[in-house]
């Protein structure tokens, strides 16, 4: 059956049409994707500044400027654990203009601790997980204890104050840990990062701390804060002198904060290429290797499948941790 010549007219403009609205809607969604940067960029962190992750993340932002030409402006968005500056990016529009840069309790331990979030994991795409870094056990001097095992037998006589850098932050689920493994108990006050927990261990606010490592580092070499242990499987280059704590006998204590960067789930991935090889050229410069050793921290580089198996890995083991010690958000 033929059509008469002007129903075939209207339908070949019908779909002519179509493929232009089809073809106008994509032309600027693939210029945007192929012309990225083109605007400056937010880095969020999600913790306060001052912190290893700030400086971390500051130092990249500047090596990203120079690469893809445009500013990476950082913005501090502290609370909740992290769980404040992911949301902001979990509903930024996911076009690579906003980049969570974070530490991995945000995902691997808030899921677990907190009876609900205003985000899922599944929102965010991993760009890189940085680097890591392990936690140092430290006291005030005024406690007058120079080794774990004396510490652990003052604390088996007085409950003791322990800073954290806010609930569910790698220095609360150590400090639970060191509990289940001592079997003694502590008092745990958060703060809104680890700046202000390092700050308030200095001024005898709290008497002990399992920090991350950069931010207690100056201190301890200062002699302001009694170094006791660190929890990494070997010992620090920056900290010969002290032991770890599975010498010390507390092996599950043993574990590294990780530094990552996330964007949005739906985030093109033209736009993610772009952004993980300017980080895999930022963290070859030498700039930023000698950052990372002053701050204790070991290169890794990681992204994709490998980047998201240890993020799962993570969350595995902390999920056991939070439901073995009964961690609670206070």
């Amino acid at each position: 059956m033929t059509h008469p010549p002007s129903r075939t007219r209207r339908r070949l403009s019908l779909a002519a049409a179509s493929a232009a609205l089809i073809l106008g809607v994509g032309a600027p969604l693939a210029h945007a994707q192929s012309s990225y940067p083109d605007k400056p960029v937010k880095l969020i962190v999600n913790f306060p500044a001052g912190g290893p992750l700030d400086i971390l993340a500051r130092a990249l932002g500047e090596q990203l400027q120079k690469s893809l030409k445009q500013p990476f402006v950082v913005e501090n968005r502290p609370g909740a654990g992290g769980n404040i500056g992911a949301d902001a990016v979990a509903k930024a529009a996911p076009d690579g203009y906003t980049v969570l840069m974070s530490i991995d309790s945000t995902f691997a331990v808030n899921p677990h601790l907190y009876a609900s979030m205003p985000f899922a994991p599944k929102d965010f795409k991993p760009l890189m997980i940085f680097s890591s870094s392990g936690l140092a056990f430290g006291v005030n001097p005024s406690l007058g204890v120079k080794t774990l095992p004396d510490f652990i037998a003052r604390n088996k006589k007085d409950s003791l104050t322990f800073s954290s850098a806010g609930n569910g932050s790698p220095g609360h689920i150590a400090a639970e840990i060191y509990s289940t493994e001592s079997g003694v108990k502590f008092t745990h006050i958060p703060y809104k990062g680890n700046a202000p927990a390092v700050l308030a261990l200095l001024s005898g606010e709290v008497q002990a701390g399992i920090l991350a490592t950069p931010g207690l580092l100056p201190h301890i070499q200062a002699g302001k804060v009694q170094a006791l242990a660190v929890t990494g499987s070997q010992r620090s280059p920056l900290l010969p002198q002290v032991p770890t704590v599975g010498e010390l006998g507390l092996k599950g204590l043993t574990f590294d904060v990780l530094y990552l960067s996330m964007v949005p789930a739906a985030t093109p991935q033209p736009v993610v290429d772009t952004l993980q090889k300017a980080l895999t050229t930022a963290m070859a410069q030498p700039d930023i290797q000698a950052r990372l050793k002053g701050l204790d921290m070991v290169a890794l580089g990681e992204t994709g499948p490998t980047a998201s198996a240890r993020l799962a890995a993570n969350s595995a083991r902390y999920e056991k941790i939070v439901q073995s010690t009964g961690m609670k958000v206070e």
